[in-house]
């Protein structure tokens, strides 16, 4: 069973095979054929909405960050080898990166106009 937090590898359509993690609510998973996931990449760029992924429980090959900013909905068969599951720190920041990502944070009125 998938669930919230776990890390696989998965088919991007636009940024090829990376590990992802899962995003959507828990309760969801089950009923839905696809799921939002976020990308995993060793590419650091030191934002607000990166989740650094330290230690070898989720066997990467180098330092990597879930980056927030590149979220996408996944048909669950895209998801293929399990990688580990994020530790509850990890989770934390998972959810202040998301809403950092998705500026659900910020009032309109202090957002700054494109």
């Amino acid at each position: 069973m998938i669930h919230r937090g776990d890390v696989y590898d998965a088919d991007f359509p636009l940024a090829g095979p990376h590990p992802a993690v899962v995003v959507t609510r828990e309760e969801a998973i089950p009923v839905l054929s696809a799921i939002a996931v976020v990308l995993v990449t060793s590419t650091v760029r030191g934002h607000p909405a990166e989740v650094a992924l330290e230690g070898s429980h989720l066997d990467l090959r180098d330092p990597s960050v879930v980056n927030c900013d590149d979220l996408a909905t996944l048909p669950k068969h895209r998801l293929k080898r399990y990688r580990g599951h994020l530790s509850p720190d990890q989770l934390a920041a998972l959810n202040r990166a998301l809403t950092i990502a998705l500026g659900l944070d910020y009032p309109r009125s202090v957002r700054a106009e494109p």
